[in-house]
């Protein structure tokens, strides 16, 4: 489960409490924020491209791959009916054949990020 509060510092700082881990989400100076955290849709971002750099490793470590390193490049935008267009780019590091290349980049649409994303996505909220 993961908790968010008010952090004791900051105008918008949010504290994120995530198992045994804290980490901050904040928005940018220009939208009223002290620019302390990533925004929100930048850790959604973030989501993506560790997903997606973490299940590449384990498939690649699993097949015996060279893959050495994964580099994700991801960001966003948002277009005029309100949908939103999601950048990733890959970068894999290693003596990988044409073909285990292919093969990995048909893993990376099927990280479980990339797969929520692009599911159906309902949200059932309630106050406490």
């Amino acid at each position: 489960m993961i908790k968010v509060s008010k952090a004791a510092d900051g105008k918008l700082k949010q504290q994120i409490e995530c198992g045994p881990n804290t980490f901050y989400a904040d928005e940018p100076e220009a939208n009223g924020g002290d620019n302390q955290g990533p925004a929100p849709h930048d850790l959604l971002d973030a989501a993506l491209g560790s997903c997606t750099a973490l299940t590449l490793t384990l498939v690649a470590r699993r097949k015996g791959f060279d893959l050495r390193d994964v580099r994700v490049e991801v960001d966003h935008e948002k277009a005029a009916d309100g949908s939103h267009l999601m950048h990733r780019r890959i970068e894999l590091v290693g003596e990988l054949s044409g073909e285990q290349r292919d093969y990995l980049l048909g893993i990376a649409n099927k990280c479980p990020v990339h797969k929520t994303l692009s599911g159906k996505i309902d949200i059932d909220t309630a106050l406490i």
